[in-house]
């Protein structure tokens, strides 16, 4: 099987010698037989110093097509102040082969492009506005917490899609559909916006959580109990990337109680322009045999039954598609990850465990007891980052999101472009 990484990060490579000595030219290559729009692909900088030869301090590549710009942007994953991945993103026909020139400019000089992905943790000023972080840890709040974050959450999305994590005890996911292409995280808590609840021309927030997991969630699955991960010792909020076409951040956990075990827990959240999914990468660290992790949907409106199938030859997926929005619509919601990777398939039950008296945060009606869930789970090994993907797709955005033919097509379209990257050549 085709490794399930999303992009190529090796290049078939020549000689290295100085920049000018050689052709500087990269060559992508779609190896399927379908177009792909809005296809991101992430290039390593040792791949490419060992094509043109080492690249000088303080300069980074662009790259054109047709004498044009394409968009990129040079990232520092590593947080070591230098750059060590390009990324950029094009648009593909059917196995079209795409050559691009590269040149070389100063960092500070780099261009400027659309910026199609965002991230904001907006913290809460004495005079009620929101000052955005790079990094912040939670208050600790295991059965109750204040109020401190912009829209109460870790914020992330794309043109696509909106996406957020509670940055509290909580820590479930929710989302936020759009009518539109554009960003709007910046606003939502805010008078210029008003309540993101109610439709307006840009959108709303389209989902009930209530106790449930959410849109993708993380709890911990032991023999046949599940375990939130939420109320830890730690919850903190790091921003590794923010640019144009890659966003990327962590929500790092200490003191995660599972089955009396404490578990040390990092996800890693990407996000590309143009796809109604994002990335997480979990890396659990006191992960024993038998544990594994689980990611759900709520299906606390849900009328249908869900779904569950192979998406494409690689990967395993579970769906839910009614209407089962705030605004009454269709919405769609998905859990795709590696087949060899997958664990049981469940639905929980869906009492009202906070009516039953296990109230862990009553100002919210929340319980921290796991409900109103259907869920994976997936396979995993202690400090070895297991990956998953989320989508969701909104009626009222496009009629094709309002079947769930629709929806199972474009899951199997992504399955297809993931298992079969873009080729660096």
């Amino acid at each position: 099987m085709r490794a399930l990484a999303y992009f190529l990060l090796a290049v078939l490579m020549g000689g290295a010698s100085a920049c000018s000595e050689k052709e500087q030219a990269v060559s992508l290559k779609n190896p399927s037989a379908i177009v792909r729009p809005d296809e991101t692909i992430v290039i390593q900088r040792q791949a490419l110093e060992a094509k043109f030869g080492a690249i000088e301090a303080g300069q980074a590549p662009v790259l054109k097509f047709a004498g044009e710009l394409i968009p990129s942007q040079v990232d520092d994953i590593t947080g070591d102040g230098v750059w060590d991945e390009l990324v950029v993103n094009l648009d593909f026909d059917a196995s079209q082969e795409i050559k691009l020139g590269v040149e070389f400019v100063n960092v500070a000089d780099y261009p400027v492009f659309e910026k199609r992905t965002n991230l904001r943790l907006g913290i809460k000023q004495d005079d009620g506005s929101f000052v955005e972080v790079d990094h912040y840890e939670a208050p600790q709040g295991l059965d109750g917490f204040p109020t401190i974050a912009q829209g109460e959450s870790v914020n992330w999305e794309n043109d696509k899609m909106g996406f957020r994590n509670y940055f509290d005890c909580r820590n479930v996911k929710d989302l936020f559909g759009k009518l539109q292409p554009g960003l709007i995280i910046d606003k939502i808590h805010t008078p210029e916006m008003g309540s993101y609840h109610d439709l307006a021309d840009w959108g709303m927030d389209v989902l009930h959580c209530g106790s449930s997991l959410g849109s993708g969630g993380l709890a911990m699955l032991v023999q046949d109990s599940l375990y939130r991960l939420g109320s830890t010792d730690v919850y903190e909020y790091q921003k590794v990337v923010e640019g144009p076409i890659r966003s990327v951040f962590d929500l790092k956990y200490e003191g995660w109680d599972v089955a009396g075990k404490k578990l040390n827990a990092v996800e890693r959240i990407t996000i590309y322009p143009g796809k109604y999914w994002f990335q997480s990468d979990v890396t659990v660290t006191g992960a024993e045999e038998g544990m594994e992790l689980v990611t759900g949907i709520v299906t606390s409106m849900l009328k249908n039954e869900p779904h569950a199938f192979d998406a494409g030859e690689a990967f395993t997926a579970i769906a839910t598609l009614d209407v089962q929005s705030l605004n009454n619509d269709e919405l769609g919601m998905a859990v795709m990850l590696p087949k060899a990777e997958k664990g049981k398939v469940d639905r929980t039950t869906d009492i009202n465990f906070f009516k039953e008296g296990y109230k862990t945060v009553p100002a919210k009606n929340f319980s921290h007891v796991i409900s109103e869930t259907y869920y994976i789970s997936q396979k995993i090994k202690d400090q070895k980052p297991a990956r998953h993907y989320f989508l969701s797709v909104w009626g009222l955005e496009n009629d094709k999101w309002k079947t769930i033919d629709g929806f199972k097509e474009y899951i199997n379209s992504e399955a297809e472009k993931l298992d079969q990257p873009i080729i660096v050549k």
